[in-house]
């Protein structure tokens, strides 16, 4: 991603207003709950696709008016990007971490749709526990 414009607080602030309502598509209990969520978000964060190439990046297209700050720029690829993930990958490819003290949001990208982690880091940590806890049970 070119950022071709100055970054400052109010992007943050902007991007830190967005993260909530990203995170209610994640969180979403039916996928047309989700779909009308994320609606909202694609109303408000992109436009028409078309055809770009600056920066010398190769022809690509991009989903939001030219000139936007990070903030808004971050707004319509995550949106954007997560409609695209949901369609070609299905409705219920969201989730959050599965290890109770993480809970991070993640894309499903297995095969069989099955992700309940965020990392290998997270399953391994939750591996490790349920292994332990088991071998805790067994002793007398």
């Amino acid at each position: 991603m070119a950022i071709d414009r100055p970054v400052d607080d109010g992007d943050l602030a902007e991007i830190l207003a967005f993260l909530p309502r990203w995170l209610a598509v994640v969180d979403a209990d039916t996928p047309e709950q989700r779909a009308a969520l994320l609606n909202a978000l694609l109303t408000d964060a992109s436009e028409h696709p078309r055809l770009t190439d600056h920066a010398d990046g190769g022809w690509h297209i991009h989903y939001r008016p030219d000139g936007l700050g990070l903030a808004g720029v971050v707004r319509a690829v995550v949106s954007v990007g997560t409609a695209l993930h949901l369609t070609g990958r299905g409705m219920d490819r969201l989730g959050r971490c599965a290890l109770l003290e993480c809970g991070r949001a993640y894309g499903d990208f297995t095969r069989g749709g099955r992700q309940r982690y965020c990392s290998h880091a997270c399953a391994n940590r939750d591996a490790v526990r349920r292994f332990r806890a088991r071998q805790a049970a067994r002793k007398p």
